[in-house]
């Protein structure tokens, strides 16, 4: 079974709590829960992550192409500005792995801050504004390219 990480930056972690009106009102576990039976239904062994740690999601980064795994992420606000990220995550796409930017809301449509993504211009693809269901999209794209 194909191993897909799916990566999630700062404040994700409070899912369900902060701005519910934006984020929605389930939780990381809910999350957790549905990304794993979506890769279990796409025959993808999923695990995901959360940190507010800018260092650790390089580390994860890294480890992914070490160990040539696919991977999901969500930046968070590491997407407009960490250029320590970026060049990790290229890393992913650089080694032949696939990498699918997510993002709960649409940040296009939102302040003006958010229009910017480092990540995206290195990603495999980006999906966005679809809450939860941008995860299984992304799965889904992760699974019908392999």
């Amino acid at each position: 079974m194909t191993s897909v990480l799916v990566l999630n930056g700062p404040n994700l972690g409070r899912l369900g709590v902060r701005e519910p009106e934006v984020y929605g009102s389930a939780t990381l576990a809910d999350l957790t829960a549905a990304a794993t039976q979506w890769g279990r239904d796409l025959a993808l062994d999923v695990e995901v992550r959360q940190t507010d740690d800018e260092a650790e999601l390089v580390g994860w980064l890294h480890a992914a192409v070490d160990d040539r795994t696919h991977v999901v992420l969500n930046p968070a606000a590491f997407t407009h500005y960490s250029y320590a990220l970026r060049d990790a995550a290229a890393q992913v796409t650089e080694a032949g792995l696939l990498l699918v930017e997510v993002h709960l809301s649409n940040p296009l449509a939102r302040e003006a801050f958010r229009h910017l993504s480092v990540i995206g211009p290195i990603a495999t693809g980006t999906v966005a504004g679809f809450g939860f269901d941008s995860y299984r999209l992304a799965l889904a794209a992760i699974a019908a390219r392999l």
